[in-house]
């Protein structure tokens, strides 16, 4: 083989270095690469292989002209004019000849071979090559992919690039049609800004091509097969992508500009308070034009339905709820085992900002998912919306990196730079975008490089802080009127023409302001569709199964593939668990058994359930193992995943080691698919501390700014066991805090059976009165005796929220203590129980919605009382007393003192050594027996 063809590229350049020192060391070089040597030399000319040897300057020509071919496809992004306004690249000395030894001349005598690629097809030489690649490369268009490490994938970047596959004029561009686009985005801002001054809006002017880029993503999705387009991006531009993309008309966003609300009808009933107009979310149905014999367009044809996730001011906290609804919306559950996926189905388009992104942990925590067998959703597409600004903060000030893109290089995410005033470029990097997206289901981003037209609100005064960049955007031609003067220039457009155009969009925006003003109170621009769920549902529920049924699939679980060889420890539990149900009356069933046995009955009933968190397959404590592995093989198994009474499709996952952008992504998950059982475990409970963002604006508040009806369940490992600050406390008193308008249902289950019925009431409640529900779930006690339960509390049990004290003399109590989880056991462990006849121990199983009635009904069985108390063993200023003390107040209404056993107020929710632990827990426990010492 000696054909100089056979390299091209860094490869031709390795092959010339090897033989430079061939030439100057034979002995330095193996034998079979000498032997080739031997026949082989490079070209000096052309196409043409010489059969003589060349000298070391010709060598280091050719070697320096195909770093250079490499440096310019490598680092081309960095000389790139990406700024709109004008501003110098960085550059990169790499870019140079001179960096490579060479001059002008040098290129001209070297062959197009060594510059490889498509671009030798249209030039002639070296030189010409280059420069092409320089075109390609260093224009309006960074290409930064050299981080991507798939040599497949790069080649296919490359080939798409260099071909100008996605350009015109390979694909056609409709210039005319584009600029009725652009006129649409450009006067619906300049019409709220004369209508609405100094009203905050966020506008896009400045990333208007964001909007066509958009048509461009629709319109490959359709042609391509996908269903449903899932958007999220944080408030600039959003009110513009609302109107064009989501078509939300205009008199309904204009209306909520004239704010009304005043005149409206409340809804307080339902924890409706709705949120400002940038943080609304929308949804669209895009039917194929098809027409029938009437002329009318086709109502039974949806070919898309394109859907603008509602998100905070919490910007990126959308990112991973966005992923979430797109894994729902991909999965098929409706068979037994693993779900079925069907990834090109859906398309989720995350649209960032250039300070939020290198700047929220919560973008590098949701770009972590992207491939984790759990959470991939075969792709997203992210743009990120650069107006080269964070409020008032330059990029130096805000980020240590050069691109606000450049996190995403560490996740090898393809990267695609593009100057916003590029029309043509813009709609290239959308289609190349879309296109390796669908090819190899990965993420890809777009650094959309703009600028915004005004402050970062409306009211803002820009010129402040960055007034020499005000100056140059100030005097800056827009999108819209570059493209109109270009197509005026070559005699496409009349002038008149584009300025007929702004006019006739004008009035279409004053007729729907007279629109806007004649709508109504009630309209549904601005009321809810929430109803309300019928009464009494969750007392409804019958969560009971039937002892049968309850052996029969705890045998299915509990069966083997042939020749699986479990961990001799498991086996040794397994038959215990064999054991657990024979007996109704024994208490043999633990924690993890009634929860396995609460899934699969779920499962049996036809719901689907999703249980994912950190370590949720064995669990933190070992104590779950819903994943066997094989001792011998590795191979898993999943009991879940192949029970034969199975209606529904079951996925466990671990998670990774994330809390926001986990409870984000389950979030997501669980309000685009509600019909679906979705569980998230944190590894401790304090760990969900985490997630507080998320729990704020999504979780307990979602209903009532955004009309959604999340159920998702929070498991939280919760309970005193002298493990430290940051390994007892679930913080239950913030939820508490936070719990209002029937927004959430928090549980605190002292056994098996009480875990068991909570479990199957939720999936049971997921349509009919859907809720979050948050569970203190226990530690030291998933092995307790005293929270096991019988096969008969399960078969014939159901929800309690309050449990009384079965061994109490209800005429003999004077005290009675109330309490809520672990700390009933340690109660009822104590030494003193016994010798403590008048003091009674009741459970509040259930904090919110409390249990008032029930624990009415309790209070009556109690008729000579002295006093009630409340124990704890959180500090006073967290746990529930300060949640449950104004409601037992009402209660008692004066009949009774209330008093409080606990921990006094802490700044932190335990302490830090085990021994100081028990002392307190001790002295808490010796009050709560101690009637004469109060």
């Amino acid at each position: 083989m000696n054909d100089w063809r056979e390299f091209h590229g860094p490869n031709a350049g390795y092959v010339l270095e090897l033989y430079e020192r061939y030439q100057q060391d034979p002995n330095a070089l193996d034998a079979d690469t000498r032997r080739y040597f031997e026949k082989w030399a490079p070209p000096t000319d052309g196409h043409i292989r010489a059969e003589a040897g060349i000298s070391l300057d010709q060598l280091g020509k050719i070697v320096g002209a195909v770093n250079l071919a490499q440096a310019i496809r490598e680092f081309g992004f960095r000389a790139a004019r990406l700024d709109p306004l004008g501003s110098t690249p960085p550059g990169d000395p790499a870019l140079e000849l001179e960096s490579h030894g060479l001059v002008a001349a040098d290129l001209q005598q070297l062959p197009v071979d060594i510059v490889g690629g498509p671009v030798k097809a249209v030039a002639s030489n070296a030189a010409e090559a280059i420069e092409r690649l320089r075109a390609i490369y260093t224009s309006r268009t960074g290409f930064d992919f050299g981080h991507v490490h798939k040599p497949e994938e790069r080649r296919w970047l490359r080939e798409a690039v260099e071909t100008g596959r996605f350009r015109p004029p390979h694909q056609p561009l409709d210039q005319r049609r584009l600029l009725r686009r652009l006129t649409e985005v450009e006067v619906f801002e300049n019409f709220l800004h004369r209508i609405f001054p100094g009203k905050t809006r966020f506008s896009i002017e400045g990333l208007d091509m964001l909007v066509p880029m958009l048509d461009e993503m629709l319109g490959d999705a359709a042609a391509s097969g996908t269903c449903v387009i899932i958007l999220g991006m944080a408030h600039r531009g959003r009110l513009n992508v609302l109107a064009h993309i989501l078509h939300k008309p205009y008199e309904h966003i204009l209306a909520e500009f004239k704010d009304p609300g005043g005149n409206f009808t409340s809804r307080d009933e339902l924890g409706w308070t709705g949120d400002v107009k940038y943080h609304k979310g929308k949804a669209r149905q895009v039917r194929r034009q098809e027409m029938d014999g009437d002329g009318e367009e086709d109502p039974e044809h949806v070919e898309l339905v394109v859907a603008l996730a509602p998100n905070p001011s919490h910007l990126e906290h959308v990112n991973p709820v966005v992923l979430g609804m797109a894994r729902a919306a991909d999965s098929v559950t409706d068979e037994p085992g693993p779900p079925r996926f069907f990834h090109n189905a859906t398309l989720p388009i995350l649209i960032h900002g250039d300070a939020s992104f290198p700047g929220q942990g919560i973008v590098a925590e949701t770009l972590n998912m992207a491939r984790l067998p759990g959470y991939t959703v075969g792709g997203t597409i992210h743009i990120i919306a650069n107006n080269q600004l964070g409020f008032t903060t330059t990029p130096e000030k805000g980020r240590s990196t050069l691109h606000a893109s450049d996190l995403a290089k560490g996740f090898e995410i393809p990267i695609l730079h593009v100057n916003a005033d590029d029309i043509e470029a813009c709609i290239e990097v959308a289609r190349l975008a879309c296109a390796y997206r669908s090819r190899f289901e990965k993420d890809v981003l777009i650094n959309l490089v703009g600028y915004r037209r005004y402050g970062h609100n409306e009211g803002d005064e820009p010129r402040f802080t960055q007034p020499l960049m005000y100056q140059t955007i100030e005097n800056h031609p827009t999108v819209r009127q570059k493209l109109a003067d270009a197509l005026a220039s070559v005699g496409d457009l009349e002038a008149a023409t584009a300025d007929e155009l702004v006019r006739n969009q004008m009035g279409i925006l004053e007729q729907a302001l007279e629109a806007a003003d004649a709508l109504q109170p009630g309209e549904d621009f601005l009321e809810p569709e929430l109803e309300l769920p019928p009464p009494g549902a969750a007392k409804k529920a019958d969560t009971q199964v039937s002892a049968d049924r309850l052996r029969e699939l705890n045998q299915a679980l509990l069966t083997l593939p042939e020749s699986f060889t479990p961990n001799a420890k498991l086996e040794r539990a397994m038959k215990r668990r064999r054991q657990a149900l024979e007996s109704m009356d024994e208490p043999n069933i633990e924690w993890a058994t009634a929860e396995e046995l609460a899934l699969a009955s779920i499962l049996a009933d036809g719901v689907p359930v999703r249980l994912v968190g950190e370590d949720v397959e064995r669990g933190t404590f070992s104590h779950r193992h819903a994943v066997f592995h094989d001792y011998e093989s590795g191979t898993i198994h999943v009991p879940l995943q192949t029970l034969p009474h199975a209606k529904a499709a079951c996925e466990i996952h671990n998670s990774p080691l994330t809390e926001a952008a986990a409870v984000g992504f389950e979030y997501g998950y669980n309000v685009a698919r509600p019909q679906r059982l979705v569980i998230w475990e944190a590894q401790y409970g304090d760990f969900v501390n985490g997630a507080q963002a998320m729990i704020d604006e999504f979780v307990v508040s979602g209903r009532a700014k955004w009309e959604q009806t999340p159920s998702l369940v929070m498991l939280l490992p919760h309970g005193y066991e002298g493990q430290g600050p940051d390994h007892s406390s679930a913080r239950p008193e913030r939820f508490l805090q936070l719990a209002a308008e029937t927004n959430l249902r928090l549980a605190y289950p002292t056994n098996a059976a009480q875990y068991f019925h909570l479990l199957r009431r939720q999936a049971q409640l997921l349509e009919k009165d859907p809720l979050p529900l948050i569970v203190l779930t226990p530690k030291s006690l998933l092995r307790h005796p005293r929270a096991a339960s019988t096969l008969r509390d399960l078969a014939e049990g159901g929800w309690q929220p309050v449990i009384d004290d079965p061994q109490a003399d209800h005429d003999q109590t004077k005290r009675l203590v109330l309490c809520a989880g672990k700390i009933f056991v340690d109660l009822v462990e104590s030494d003193h129980r016994d010798d403590s006849p008048t003091v009674a121990i009741a459970r509040i199983e259930q904090l919110y919605r409390f249990p008032m009635e029930s624990l009415s009904q309790l209070l009556d069985h109690y008729p000579n009382l002295d006093e009630v108390v409340w124990v704890q063993e959180e500090p006073q200023n967290m746990g529930g007393w300060t949640f449950v003390h104004p409601r037992l107040q009402a209660l008692l209404d004066g009949r009774w003192p209330l008093s409080y056993i606990g921990r006094p107020r802490r700044a932190s929710p335990a302490e830090g050594s085990a021994a100081w632990h028990r002392v307190n827990q001790q002295a808490i426990i010796e009050r709560a027996f101690s009637i004469q010492d109060e």
